[in-house]
């Protein structure tokens, strides 16, 4: 797809903030705040900048007609990675970032893989994470492949041909398809070649490279019997409907004015060294904590930051605060272990008075200005724990620094207001828990923000128990191949230091004497294996030697070994930052390498109080309830498991064993269709063959890893007192599949939950139709079927029906509808599910062996794309349009 279909996925869709915090608003009809960010790893070409304009400027265009005059761009940044030469024209980013931008332009982490895509994570209508570009489609020729760059997204009216294409290095053979004589569908390798010249107009989400192509699919052009995703998600609603529906479209207006919009507004931003300034909490309350005190974590915690996670040459500095602010320490550039000591030596001691937020971010202010450096695009990590009703007396004088404000909140006395400091600057905001584990993972969220994966520090473990006398923790920690640099272990207890067997892959150990630890009664001690730390497995025995229990942690933190072979990484997310009872929260996890999705490991989230209760909930890559597309490497899960108004912490643990993990390098979903060719003047010419991934290459074994991830903290309200009342009917069922075998229609889905993706349901409802509106608008109407003999099984199982369809004439071409709906044990009912689609086909009999008579312009049959979408499934390329 070109820019226009991946900018509409992202921003015409009701984006005003991407699922990471984008900074897109539509202030009238206008959209400001678009960040388009080029990755450090590109090679500098002023001529990718010339032609991202030159995209921008016609997909607003584009976009502004396709909306009927509703929605254009009116400010783009881009922003140029440090990498780059500087120049005058280059300005000083606010608060825009690589991993926070809209657009991303990245080279492939293969060398196939020029096909521009949109990351979705999640249901029909929500907000798109990034769209991915990369140098070579932006500077290559691609007009014939993709179509117009600035108008690449399904009717009916599309006509051309279907072929099969057999293509060697320098020419491709042309045949008819084939048709499966027990299906009566065309062979998997036949294309769709559609008519150069064409009437219809719609729709730019499916045909993005026919210059006919203008409009979306309106409700009265839209194909809702279309076997794809659209329909599938969206419960056969068109795109414009969905568009329509969403925050920005609802209440916008057409603009009243000549027929094109203003040219967008470019401004170029060059990213910074890194600036960051530590804004620390001692009022009297950091006393409180058992069995240490807050003020005891923070310290060691710190420690854990500015010696192993933050990436060298940042610029660091120090400021605390109580009832006034202090500062600590000036910016120093982190290169030397000196540096890091110098600070780390200024860490408070004590605790006390009240506490003042306003005091210390503008005390952070001030030691970013008095170096000479701007507070744009800087960085300021507060954490704190207590209550301050001034907080918002700031928000104005935050605004205007352009700083990004992380925020690390203590315990349920830390201001309600803390998070908006975040949430308006495009912060992380953590919630560590009691644990000294937790808090180090809380640090370890708040890397940096450069797209350079070659910098950042990856965690690779966090474990923490309560020893009895003693008793052993032991365990394995997996170094793979592409981490080992920079690699610590670092083991905190509560009393007595316990003793420690530490062993790498090739039977080295190490024991207490080898690890360092601070003498101002410091609670850690800390080991940096020499560079690059074995690669395999290294096994830790953790023995409490005191006289009564002793809670112990291990961390383990390393940084990828080589610039060239990326680390495979985790992120973790939820879809809102507060929610109000029953509304879920849905937590998603992206496993990849590179652009990548990595499949086939365990995935585990971490969800805690701040009162200390704990919810463990496995995540899923099947394609339903939560998750929106099958072995995508993004494992989704709704949480509903509330019991307490405030904070929830989330981390994330992934774990690949037993050799399951493997790399997959299909194509993206929501990727452009590529175009084969076009029938013009009765011939059919073909565009140069895309470079593809063999089926023996489409997935390659990984090496087992391991990885530790934090997300953003989640405040939740409206939870009532126990018992919490069951407010979450079962999940909407989406991959419902319908065959018939003889007179029996074959069912099957992926069993829903009794709370949406928890549990199990307590009955199905099925109703079937030869009208699959009646399905859709009127549920209930439709004819009901037996499930007398049909049990639910647990949540994320397989489960499969089969039933004789009543009072119908089963004949050759018979088509019939099937939905279903779950029933919980409290009588919720979920969501209709997508509509399945049977066709009773009976096989002709055998053909002969004259060829088809051809068409009057020779090139054989023309066909409607309606046929073909209906006839063929899974042979049609679809875009995920949601």
């Amino acid at each position: 797809m070109g820019w226009f279909l991946n900018a509409v996925l992202v921003l015409v869709m009701g984006l005003l903030l991407v699922v990471k915090g984008s900074m897109i608003q539509l202030n009238g009809n206008g959209y400001d705040g678009v960040v388009i960010a080029i990755n450090p790893s590109v090679l500098e070409d002023e001529k990718l900048i010339q032609k991202t304009k030159e995209m921008v400027t016609e997909a607003s265009t584009v976009l502004f007609h396709a909306t009927n005059k509703r929605a254009y761009f009116r400010n783009v940044s881009i922003l140029i990675p440090m990498t780059w030469t500087s120049k005058p024209k280059y300005l000083i980013p606010k608060l825009e970032s690589y991993e926070q931008a809209d657009v991303i332009i990245a080279d492939p982490y293969l060398k196939y893989g020029n096909d521009p895509y949109t990351l979705q994570y999640g249901q029909c209508g929500e907000k798109g994470r990034y769209i991915h570009f990369t140098p070579n489609f932006l500077l290559g020729d691609n007009l014939n492949i993709y179509g117009s760059r600035g108008g690449m997204i399904c009717s009916r009216n599309i006509a051309g041909v279907n072929r099969v294409l057999k293509c060697s290095n320098k020419s491709c053979a042309i045949k008819m398809c084939k048709t499966n004589r027990k299906t009566g569908l065309y062979e998997a390798k036949c294309q769709f070649i559609p008519e150069k010249s064409q009437s219809a107009n719609a729709s730019i989400m499916f045909m993005q490279s026919l210059d006919s192509v203008v409009e979306f699919c309106t409700e009265k052009t839209h194909n809702p019997e279309a076997p794809n995703l659209q329909n599938k998600m969206c419960n056969q609603r068109s795109i414009w409907e969905v568009i329509m529906d969403s925050d920005d479209f609802r209440n916008l207006s057409s603009v009243m004015r000549e027929d094109s919009p203003p040219p967008p507004t470019f401004s170029l931003l060059k990213t910074q060294e890194r600036i960051i300034c530590l804004v620390l909490d001692k009022s009297g309350s950091m006393r409180l904590g058992s069995p240490i005190v807050r003020m005891t974590r923070m310290i060691e915690t710190a420690k854990v930051y500015l010696i192993q996670i933050v990436e060298k040459g940042s610029w660091v500095g120090m400021v605390t605060f109580d009832n006034v602010a202090e500062i600590q320490n000036n910016l120093t550039q982190i290169i030397h272990e000196n540096a890091t000591q110098e600070i780390i030596r200024n860490l408070p001691k004590n605790a006390a008075g009240g506490t003042s937020i306003c005091g210390g971010l503008k005390a952070g202010f001030q030691v970013i200005t008095q170096s000479n450096r701007s507070t744009f695009g800087s960085e300021i990590v507060l954490l704190t724990d207590g209550e301050d009703y001034d907080i918002s007396t700031c928000f104005n004088e935050v605004k205007e620094s352009g700083a990004v404000i992380h925020t690390v909140a203590l315990g349920p006395d830390a201001a309600q207001e803390l998070e908006q400091l975040s949430i308006m600057t495009g912060g992380y905001r953590v919630t560590p828990t009691a644990n000294m584990n937790d808090f180090i993972d809380a640090f370890s969220r708040i890397k940096s923000r450069s797209g350079n994966l070659f910098q950042q520090a990856i965690q690779l473990e966090s474990k923490g128990l309560s020893l009895k006398p003693k008793e052993w923790m032991n365990g394995t920690v997996i170094v793979d191949s592409t981490v080992g640099n920079d690699t610590f272990f670092v083991i905190t207890w509560t009393h007595n230091i316990p003793k420690i067997c530490l062993q790498d892959p090739k039977g080295k150990e190490y024991h207490n004497a080898d690890f360092s630890t601070d003498k101002d009664n410091s609670k850690a001690a800390r080991l940096q294996i020499p560079d690059p730390a074995e690669t395999g497995n290294w096994i830790y025995k953790l023995r409490n030697e005191n006289g009564s229990p002793e809670n112990v942690t291990l961390t383990v933190t390393t940084r990828a070994k080589s610039p060239v072979v990326l680390p495979v990484i985790a992120t973790v997310h939820v879809n809102q930052s507060t929610g109000h009872f029953p509304s879920p929260m849905t937590i998603y996890a992206q496993v990849s390498q590179g652009f990548l999705p990595v499949l086939g490991v365990d995935v585990m989230a971490i969800i805690e109080t701040e009162s200390g209760l704990q919810e463990t909930l496995e995540l899923w890559d099947n394609g339903a309830g939560a998750d929106t597309i099958k072995n995508d490497g993004i494992y989704s899960r709704y949480f509903t498991s509330y019991h307490e108004n405030g904070r929830y912490s989330l981390k994330v643990r992934v774990q690949a064993r037993n050799k399951t993990a493997r790399l997959s390098m299909r194509s993206q979903q929501s990727r452009a269709m590529y175009v084969p060719g076009y029938v013009e003047d009765g011939k059919i010419k073909l565009n140069p063959p895309r470079p593809g991934v063999k089926n023996n290459e489409m997935e390659a074994n990984l090496e087992d890893f391991n990885r530790i991830t934090t997300g953003d903290s989640f405040i939740m309200s409206g939870v009532p007192s126990e018992p919490i009342p069951d407010k979450f009917p079962p999940g909407k069922i989406t991959d419902l599949e319908a065959k018939f075998q003889a007179n029996h229609i074959l069912l099957s889905w992926t069993a829903t939950g009794n709370d949406l993706d928890k549990g199990k349901a307590d009955h199905y409802k099925i109703r079937m139709s030869q009208n699959s509106t009646i399905l859709r608008n009127s549920f209930d109407k439709a004819t009901p079927v037996d499930t007398s003999g049909l049990k639910p099984k647990e949540a994320n199982s397989k489960e499969t029906f089969k039933f004789k369809p009543e009072n119908l004439k089963i004949e050759n071409g018979t088509k019939v509808y099937i939905a279903i709906q779950a029933v919980d044990d409290a009588n919720l009912i979920s969501e209709v599910s997508n509509i399945a689609q049977a066709v009773k086909f009976i096989p002709p009999p055998v053909p002969s062996t004259e060829a088809p008579c051809p068409n009057n312009n020779g090139t054989g049959y023309n066909i409607n794309l309606a046929t073909i979408i209906l006839a063929v499934v899974g042979t049609v390329a679809t875009i995920n349009i949601f």
